[in-house]
């Protein structure tokens, strides 16, 4: 068994590299964003509740995003563990989830932070074209269009949405990183942080998290 934390500010690559962390350990991903998708869609009452916040353009309280991560853990598949990203976010939910992995009889085994500096998290997340007729997704670095500014399969014109621009995405990155350091020094505190150089390729990310996991939980087992 083996409950895992996944932090890494937006741009980290982290939600790559998890689903290849499900493929490995064969347990499921639990995500704080699907929960809230899966819960509003489905009307349930902790969905309902997060959607009467949402829409009125607050933050979602904690006691209600933890009781969909408590419900998701107690869900069969879950039994063997699991891979949290993007929750716990503040110590206040870090506590709250210890609390609620000590009523199963489980704890956090390790948490991998996957560091990024700021610069290339902003050269990754602020160089998204987006085409107006098809919606192909283009990137400045990684993905560039063959003629500046027209898609490649349909000729449409290419716009950077407001979310892809670089002024929004670097308040973006400086508010995860104001808000979650404080949640890497309590994990630090308690020896269950690992760190990950986030800005190797995604096959040596891949490589390094597994081996910090396979010393962690041997070390837990042992």
């Amino acid at each position: 068994m083996a409950d895992i934390v996944l932090l890494g500010a937006p741009g980290a690559g982290k939600g790559t590299q998890a689903e290849q962390l499900v493929r490995w350990l064969r347990v499921p991903r639990v995500s704080s964003g699907d929960l809230f998708r899966g819960a509003i869609a489905a009307s349930t009452e902790l969905g309902l509740q997060a959607k009467a916040f949402i829409d009125r353009g607050e933050l979602v309280p904690d006691e209600v995003t933890i009781g969909m991560v408590a419900e998701r853990l107690d869900q069969p598949d879950c039994a063997a563990g699991v891979i949290l990203d993007g929750f716990p976010r503040t110590v206040a939910q870090a506590e709250a989830l210890d609390r609620v992995l000590a009523k199963m009889n489980r704890h956090v085994d390790i948490v991998v932070y996957v560091r990024v500096s700021p610069e290339t998290l902003l050269e990754r997340l602020a160089g998204r074209w987006t085409c107006r007729e098809c919606g192909t997704v283009y990137h400045e670095v990684y993905n560039p269009e063959k003629v500046k500014g027209l898609c490649d399969i349909c000729g449409g014109e290419l716009y950077q949405r407001p979310d892809d621009t670089p002024e929004t995405q670097k308040r973006r990155i400086e508010v995860y990183l104001a808000q979650t350091t404080p949640l890497i020094e309590y994990y630090r505190g308690r020896q269950l942080l690992a760190e990950v150089d986030g800005g190797q390729s995604i096959a040596a990310v891949q490589s390094d998290l597994r081996r910090a996991i396979a010393v962690r939980v041997s070390e837990r087992v042992n």
